[in-house]
């Protein structure tokens, strides 16, 4: 597996961490588990780690030199992908298949597989296409060289998956993927990690120090305009309006890490503006286990992302018993069962968010029987399943690849891949030639 611009061990929440790290260490823990030998790169930060750390039994993070050994910013990468590429192609192990996770790791993907002349995988996670038509007032859209690098994966990988059919019917008509090569897998949930717990919210509270009574709307992940924070803000804000009385019960945890560009303190900023300053509570990002913890102490999740592949954080919350308020974007749909598990919201509006945490604030055995339902819900996904149906998915592209059926990159025409021929990067709006 490759993930140039984060690393697996990355704690999800800061920086560029997030979902994607999620679902690479579950999935890669799983298939080793079914009796896969995982290897997963990523390049060499200068953060004292060695360069082989293992993950779990079957599961090793493998540290490449490329670049500088620093942190740099997502938008340096692209000029990465050849020195990453160039020092994974010296790795001696012999590997059955590389799957790729991001379009920056497609791109190097799309080398190890010519130059291993084994088939590629990729999954995309988000698509720069889907990012720019859902950008928040301000925001700053994925640029052309992006596009441009998802096509090319799109056009080379053996098998694309996608965590949901929205996703994989984006691929088709946003990309041209081809039906064929596009599979669905749905993500999992790590179920020993996230459940009810001993002593549900009740214990959980007293763990973390929350008042018993208060009505507690939680927001977990990285603060930027993408992920919706300031719908919740204003949500907030216009809650307090219709239910001034709910103040002193109510508290909002936001828990996670600033990312990319986003401006430090924007969010708090725009809760001081409106005065509800004082109801949030700002938290840094947490292990998975403590993030449990904040997922059991809830009364609701709340998700309103502009857009998401899949929303991992949406189906944790449920595995641990508690329903979700998200946004009706992407795989959130999916991930949360509407009515039933949580409620989903169209739109972006912060009044039909407020209107919805009170009637949740109003109504708490219908939270309670949501909350059950969601277990139910989210047990029915788990990693496990997710790495069997993955393992269909490497075995589909091998056995193509046998045929002589590969990818022939750039012409949507199939036969054995190509050795790996010199690329370049051509100012902003380069194209990555192969």
């Amino acid at each position: 597996m490759l993930s140039v611009h984060t690393s697996p061990l990355h704690q999800p929440g800061t920086g560029d961490a997030g979902g994607m790290n999620v679902y690479m260490v579950e999935l890669s823990r799983a298939l080793a588990e079914q009796g896969a030998q995982v290897d997963l790169f990523t390049r060499c930060r200068g953060e004292g780690r060695p360069p082989l750390v293992e993950l779990a039994p079957g599961v090793r993070v493998r540290h490449l030199h490329a670049g500088p050994r620093r942190a740099l910013p997502k938008e340096a990468m692209p000029g990465l992908v050849v020195p990453f590429s160039l020092a994974l192609l010296k790795e001696s192990t012999r590997y059955d298949l590389v799957h790729s996770h991001y379009w920056l790791s497609g791109q190097a993907g799309r080398i190890a597989s010519a130059g291993w002349r084994i088939p590629l995988v990729h999954t995309a996670h988000t698509l720069a296409r889907v990012k720019n038509a859902a950008l928040a007032a301000g925001d700053t859209p994925e640029p052309e060289l992006r596009v441009r690098g998802e096509h090319q994966v799109v056009e080379s990988a053996d098998r694309l998956i996608a965590n949901t059919a929205d996703e994989a019917t984006a691929l088709q008509t946003l990309y041209g993927a081809a039906g064929p090569r596009t599979e669905v897998v749905r993500p999992g949930v790590d179920l020993r990690t996230f459940g009810p717990g001993e002593g549900g919210r009740a214990a959980a509270r007293v763990r973390l120090g929350l008042p018993a009574d208060a009505f507690v709307p939680l927001y977990a992940g990285r603060i930027q305009p993408l992920k919706g924070p300031d719908v919740l803000v204003r949500a907030v804000a216009e809650l307090l309006l219709m239910a001034p009385d709910l103040r002193r019960r109510l508290l909002v945890p936001v828990v996670g890490g600033h990312s990319g560009a986003t401006r430090e303190g924007s969010a708090w900023r725009l809760a001081q503006e409106l005065g509800v300053a004082d109801v949030l509570r700002p938290c840094p990002p947490v292990p998975q286990e403590l993030l449990a913890d904040w997922y059991r102490a809830a009364d609701v999740l709340v998700v309103p992302s502009r857009s998401e592949s899949f929303g991992l954080v949406a189906l944790e919350a449920q595995a641990c018993g508690t329903p979700v308020l998200a946004a009706a974007v992407g795989g959130l749909p999916t991930a949360v069962w509407d009515g039933v598990t949580g409620l989903l919201v169209r739109g972006h509006d912060p009044v039909e968010y407020a209107r919805r945490l009170r009637w949740l604030a109003a109504h708490p055995r219908a939270r309670a029987t949501m909350g059950e339902a969601a277990v139910a819900h989210a047990r029915g996904m788990s990693w496990r399943a997710s790495a069997a149906r993955t393992v269909e998915v490497y075995e589909a592209a091998r056995r193509d690849s046998e045929h002589g059926l590969g990818v022939r990159v750039g012409q949507g025409r199939r036969h054995a891949p190509a050795p790996a021929a010199p690329l370049s990067w051509r100012n902003e709006k380069a194209v990555v030639q192969v």
